[in-house]
């Protein structure tokens, strides 16, 4: 599931697509709201989110990467 800009909150700097590890923001122009181009690709670091400074990048993480809880019971 691909990363999820918020266009209202993004200032356009582009840390997010010179901090991506595997280039999920390929093609993605300074001074423009990053395209997220393959989000497919992405594999959940957290480095976008970290790196943005207006917070405007959340993640959708699939339900296979959420912790199963296991009773002791």
């Amino acid at each position: 599931m691909p990363p999820i800009i918020d266009k209202k909150k993004c200032s356009k700097c582009g840390l997010c697509v010179e901090v991506c590890p595997v280039d999920v923001f390929y093609g993605s122009q300074k001074k423009n709201t990053p395209i997220v181009t393959y989000g497919e690709d992405c594999y959940f670091c957290s480095a976008c989110i970290l790196e943005c400074p207006k917070d405007a990048i959340t993640l959708r993480f699939p339900l296979y990467a959420y912790p199963s809880y296991i009773s002791n019971k």
